[in-house]
């Protein structure tokens, strides 16, 4: 009698495999579709057009997707139920658009735009505020006109206003006798609204760029707001280079002068736009999570040697901290001259 052949038993680790790959499925299905609820529910919540009803269009959204999600089945039903209503509140939001007529606080009432004939650069809304305290200040837009050919380096700044995990950075544009523009990308909100992180998320802010003086911009982070503020030199920074990335930002703030654009803390804030700039003259790197945790900024720009690496980078950023002679040079006309006494590469 003929003795039928063994069915061959698979390997552990094969039977396995398939088991690890359809929970690591279905747990990241369940993270995209639980984040995608936090972040309909944060969309209801600030940017339902009727003010009065966002708490509790958002209370019940949450409530009901997460009750279809514990209780209704079979489950993939009420995974595609909820899926599709966060479609829809996504469709819905993109549709909220920027304004540039807006009842503005007044630091950021007026939108810089510029003339370019040639050599010659005109600004307009150029900021020059004169600060009694942080929140006590005389208005000033001017005027301003650079030449190209005047155009020196570029400096960059640092400004921690809490945790050291998180910082503000903008740039300094040398124009030698004409002096400096400096050029900051914040938040443009309304009379009333306060800056919230997770309200930055959202449309709530329009995407601004403060075109100014160093004694506005500066002055008032070291002397009045009392942040933490540093100044690095960015190196190689050729006339050519230097050139390059200043109409990159003039361009961009013509552009929102015209229009709008939505602030958003991760896709397009102070530190992602800065990339965005310097990629168009070839000094980025591609996307790193230092964009949002971006509080070592400086310690990865001196790692790349984008900033003086003369000196190891403590004491680069011991010299580089600014505000005592901010301080004391306060409203001196040769403020910019007296911050950069100290910095390597300033003067």
């Amino acid at each position: 009698m003929m003795q039928s052949p063994e069915t061959p038993v698979k390997p552990r680790a094969v039977q396995v495999c398939p088991l690890l790959v359809r929970l690591l499925l279905l747990s990241v299905s369940w993270l995209v579709l639980l984040i995608g609820v936090a972040w309909a529910f944060g969309a209801l919540w600030f940017d339902f057009p009727v003010s009065a009803l966002r708490r509790p269009l958002a209370a019940v959204f949450a409530l009901s997707a997460i009750a279809a999600l514990a209780f209704m089945r079979p489950r993939w039903r009420a995974q595609l139920g909820v899926a599709g209503a966060i479609a829809l509140l996504a469709a819905w939001w993109l549709t909220i658009r920027p304004s540039n007529t807006r009842d503005w606080q007044p630091e950021v009432a007026q939108a810089p735009y510029v003339e370019i004939d040639g050599d010659r650069v005109v600004i307009h809304n150029f900021r020059n505020f004169d600060y009694m305290s942080k929140t006590d200040f005389r208005p000033q837009w001017e005027t301003k006109t650079v030449h190209l050919s005047n155009l020196r380096t570029v400096d960059f700044f640092t400004n921690y206003w809490g945790s050291t995990l998180i910082c503000h950075t903008f740039v300094s544009f040398d124009f030698g006798p004409e002096g400096y523009v400096c050029i900051s990308i914040e938040t443009r909100m309304t009379k009333g609204q306060l800056y919230s992180a997770l309200a930055g998320l959202y449309r709530q802010f329009a995407l601004y760029y403060v075109i100014g003086d160093e004694r506005d911009i500066v002055r008032l982070r070291t002397n009045y707001r009392l942040e933490d503020v540093f100044l690095y030199h960015l190196v190689p920074a050729t006339p050519e280079r230097a050139r390059a990335l200043f109409l990159d930002y003039l361009q961009s703030a013509n552009e929102l002068h015209e229009r709008a654009q939505w602030y958003n803390e991760l896709l397009s804030n102070c530190t992602s736009n800065i990339r965005l700039h310097i990629k168009h003259i070839g000094s980025a790197r591609p996307w790193d999570w230092q964009l949002l945790v971006n509080g070592s900024i400086d310690e990865h720009a001196y790692e790349l040697g984008a900033i003086d690496a003369s000196l190891p980078f403590a004491e680069l950023k011991r010299l580089s901290h600014i505000n005592h002679r901010a301080r004391a040079a306060d409203r001196d006309p040769a403020f910019s001259s007296r911050i950069r006494d100290g910095p390597p590469g300033m003067q």
